[in-house]
């Protein structure tokens, strides 16, 4: 969905605001992401998926479960040694 840049920086906590703001203009300029600006004060500016960067969706969900599958192997391994 469409996010504003705050709620991407709490979702990501351990990201600092500088290496956001770089990664999201390096994504804005592959056109992965797309910026939206409103004309108010204060500026309001909005990031969401282009279609392009949609393709990237089921890669993620992929990446998403072998992570979640790998927490769970490194629990078991780590009990076994307990």
């Amino acid at each position: 969905g469409t996010r504003r840049f705050n709620e991407l920086s709490r979702l990501m906590p351990a990201v600092t605001q500088r290496m956001l703001t770089r990664q999201l203009r390096e994504l804005e300029a592959d056109q992965v992401v797309a910026r939206k600006v409103y004309p108010e004060v204060p500026p309001k500016v909005e990031y969401s998926l282009t279609e392009f960067g949609r393709t990237l969706e089921p890669v993620l969900v992929t990446l998403q479960g072998w992570g979640v599958a790998y927490l769970e192997q490194i629990t078991r391994i780590r009990k076994a040694r307990a």
